[in-house]
């Protein structure tokens, strides 16, 4: 059975609780959508932050959301560039992770600890998982076939879900550059 999926690029965002996005933007500001995005209801916010750490700035980052606990995503590239030692993990695994400081219209945070390099990942309905014999946690290879730069990325985790939905594999910037990518792209799961 081929296992065919699609692979999007994940950009630099941030996740904030909403005590924290109103700190940063105000008492009455609340998180409005310009854009949705695939799978469980997540959107791009109409505001951005700034990041900051001890090497520098990142303007207008993107803020997903809805709330949710504070998590900033980075590249390697971007963490380099802040100068923040952030750690590779899987979404929503921030304890002891990089501080960073996150810049609103109306204020600042400095998170102890939340920035991480995500690690690579599918999102995966269960009834598709089942059938192609992998499950949450399971580590598979993937191979991005691209014009001029395909290539195969190890280490990939699956992340099941019960509801019935698309499979993609979410990379970072510095991935889907490696990969020559342009948008979304078509891979497969090999053994």
């Amino acid at each position: 059975m081929e296992k065919k999926l699609s692979v999007e690029i994940s950009a630099r965002h941030v996740h904030l609780p909403q005590d924290v996005y109103k700190k940063l933007f105000g008492e009455d500001a609340e998180m409005s959508s310009v854009k949705d995005l695939t799978g469980g209801g997540a959107f791009v916010d109409a505001r951005r932050v700034v990041l900051e750490g001890p090497r520098g700035q990142m303007q207008k980052v993107a803020i997903l959301g809805p709330y949710r606990p504070l998590q900033v995503e980075l590249s390697m590239t971007d963490a380099r560039k802040l100068g923040v030692e952030a750690p590779v993990r899987i979404s929503g695994d921030t304890a002891g992770s990089a501080a960073i400081k996150i810049i609103g219209e109306c204020g600042e945070h400095e998170a102890e600890e939340g920035a991480i390099i995500a690690k690579r990942h599918i999102h995966i309905c269960e009834k598709t998982a089942s059938e192609w014999g992998v499950r949450r946690d399971d580590v598979v290879k993937v191979r991005i076939e691209t014009p001029e730069r395909s290539l195969i990325f190890d280490d990939v985790i699956i992340r099941t879900n019960p509801e019935d939905s698309d499979t993609i594999m979410h990379i970072d910037t510095d991935e889907g550059n490696a990969a020559g990518m342009t948008g979304t792209t078509e891979a497969c799961i090999f053994e």
